[in-house]
């Protein structure tokens, strides 16, 4: 019997229980209007499991709403694109649709009244353009001020994700949303620890290597302070004429 089911003429028996430990959840499933299910996936790594994962998503979807979904992998990671869109087997194929968003036109993102919608242009095609990061500030900027921090908020992620953070730094010193952007609690402090690198270098440069007392006294300044104190050090005599009052 078992080689008439199967063609093999002996099997080694595995255990047949396959508990899981964990939530099957997929990031986006909606249905349109004709009632096909489309399921969209969002990855930022390139794992070898994931076409595994979407043949997951597919049935667990199919068990609980009766068919299957057209299933759209999108792929914001920074590397290159290495992920397979389909697994075949021994009795077939199955497959999904899967894209890179830097293939895709960013600039109906940035178009949008909606900051968040903004910021995500940079994972785009738009993202590689050298202007690109400055171009999304602007819209922020030029957007309403109650949604400002979460869109840079969202905009500190994606910087991350596309290795921009030196950018948005460097791009925003000299922007009209920099006290908002100098107040939000995740990109602030990374903007004030690049200007405090810049200053420190200037009076190493100036004076010769930096003292404790003097490095902590120039890391207790708030952003308005270090920036006076960068000013002084034009006509400097000495590392205390910086701190003057």
């Amino acid at each position: 019997m078992l080689s008439a089911l199967t063609g093999a003429s002996s099997l080694r028996w595995l255990n047949v229980e396959t508990p899981l430990v964990r939530n099957l959840r997929v990031d986006l499933l909606g249905e349109t209007a004709d009632a096909e299910l489309i399921h969209i996936e969002l990855q930022s790594k390139n794992d070898a499991t994931f076409p595994l994962r979407m043949g997951e998503y597919s049935f667990a979807a199919a068990l609980r709403h009766g068919r299957l979904p057209r299933q759209v992998a999108l792929y914001v990671g920074s590397d290159t694109l290495r992920i397979k869109n389909e697994i075949e087997g021994p009795g077939g194929v199955f497959r999904f649709h899967l894209t890179d968003i830097r293939e895709l036109d960013g600039e109906l993102l940035l178009a949008s009244k909606n900051p968040g919608d903004n910021v995500i242009a940079l994972l785009t095609r738009l993202g590689r353009e050298p202007d690109a990061v400055r171009r999304v500030l602007d819209r922020i900027a030029a957007g309403p001020s109650e949604l400002r921090e979460e869109a840079l908020a969202e905009l500190s992620i994606i910087a991350g994700l596309r290795k921009l953070g030196e950018e948005v730094k460097r791009e925003t010193r000299n922007m009209p949303i920099q006290e908002s952007i100098m107040d939000h609690d995740s990109i602030g402090p990374l903007l004030l620890q690049a200007q405090m690198e810049i200053v420190m270098g200037m009076v190493e440069e100036r004076f010769g290597s930096i003292s404790p007392r003097v490095r902590a006294q120039l890391a207790a300044l708030p952003h308005q302070d270090l920036k006076i104190a960068s000013l002084r050090l034009v006509k400097a005599r000495c590392v205390e004429d910086m701190f003057e009052r």
